[in-house]
């Protein structure tokens, strides 16, 4: 399909994932991409963990492993690996197992084909050939708390408000790129908030986005959930910041 073997960098940003990465990094390994011409690149930030995160990591012997000796937050630590990554194409992949690694190969596909720039994985995409208000409908995971939900269907609506482009799932942790598109943005905030940096800039430079559904199991708060309601206002904050680049 491909004339020459390209590089998939995938980029995870870690913090005391101890429970869930060494079955990550196994689940990538399993991950066949060779018959889209594609080899893998594979970072591992670890943004200062309490826990065995790093020594876990380290038994690995084909994954690059990067350490913050402060935890600077998770924006922050995608993007000390944004400057370590070295391949044709780019993936951020979440260090808990939300999040099915074998998603890569249909997210890839319409990339490799040139149909889009950047494709989201989306979450909430469940019939991608209807439309936002049955999607919308039935994209919530019977394990997902309507809380999270809610929140990150509502920042669909903030993204249209600010960028005139609805997209069904912004908080999505799978986002994959062309690497100079990601490599090129100049990202700023160091948080959570990053994902919205990401979508305002990609939109406003006039960059094709096309979201590919994907599977999700949620973790809870009691597993690691990181993620909470300050983030919310934090992402409308952050989309209105970057609305214009």
């Amino acid at each position: 399909m491909h004339n020459k073997t390209q590089t998939l960098s995938i980029v995870i940003p870690a913090y005391n994932e101890a429970n869930f990465i060494g079955v990550l990094l196994e689940k990538i390994a399993e991950v066949n991409l060779a018959s889209l011409g594609l080899e893998k690149e594979i970072i591992v930030i670890n943004d200062c963990s309490a826990d065995q995160t790093a020594e876990i990591v380290r038994r690995f012997d084909n994954v690059i492993l990067l350490e913050h000796t402060v935890n600077s937050g998770k924006g922050m630590a995608v993007r000390t690996g944004l400057d370590k990554a070295t391949g044709d194409f780019l993936i951020i992949q979440d260090a808990d197992l939300e999040y099915d690694p074998e998603d890569y190969i249909p997210m890839l596909e319409p990339l490799l084909s040139n149909k889009a720039d950047v494709i989201y994985g989306s979450r909430y995409m469940k019939h991608p050939e209807a439309g936002v208000i049955k999607n919308l409908l039935t994209g919530k995971h019977p394990e997902q708390s309507w809380v999270a939900y809610l929140g990150g269907q509502s920042l669909s609506f903030v993204s249209l408000l600010f960028t005139g482009r609805f997209l069904s799932d912004t908080v999505t942790a799978y986002k994959l790129f062309k690497s100079p598109i990601i490599k090129n943005l100049a990202l700023e905030t160091t948080g959570f908030e990053l994902d919205h940096e990401i979508s305002a800039k990609v939109l406003s430079s006039g960059h094709r986005i096309m979201e590919v559904p994907i599977s999700y199991l949620p973790r809870t708060v009691a597993e690691g959930k990181k993620i909470g309601l300050k983030d919310w206002f934090c992402a409308i904050r952050t989309f209105f910041r970057y609305r214009n680049g």
